[in-house]
């Protein structure tokens, strides 16, 4: 337990508010993860959790698309190219076509929220 006190000390944002979960990041999984599961050592949780957004991040570079049954899934949304401002100088700029990762909630995902 010291060892995760010690990990959330160490890692956490200063202005994250762990206990009432209202922000979370990469470090407060972890140690959330350890802390849930006390089998687990922080250096399990951080490569499990490293492992999962390696995997997330590997399929959407391929162009992929990944599906978690009851939470949500992860895709890729196409921008067109289109006419942007400058709004420091109000002159026309092109902006290219690109691709940005999307995430769409589940079902179970979006009902566990509405109750909440």
């Amino acid at each position: 337990m010291c060892k995760i006190n010690n990990y959330i000390n160490r890692r956490a944002n200063v202005g994250a508010i762990i206990a009432l979960d209202i922000v979370m990041n990469r470090s407060d999984l972890i140690a959330r993860l350890a802390l849930l599961h006390p089998q687990l050592q922080i250096k399990d949780a951080e490569l499990g959790t490293k492992v999962i957004i390696d995997a997330l991040s590997s399929t959407l570079l391929k162009g992929g698309r990944v599906e978690v049954r009851g939470f949500g899934s992860f895709f890729l949304n196409y921008r067109s190219p289109r006419q942007g401002r400058n709004p420091r100088t109000g002159g026309k700029v092109h902006v290219p076509a690109k691709y940005v990762p999307r995430f769409k909630a589940g079902k179970e995902l979006r009902e566990r929220v509405e109750l909440d």
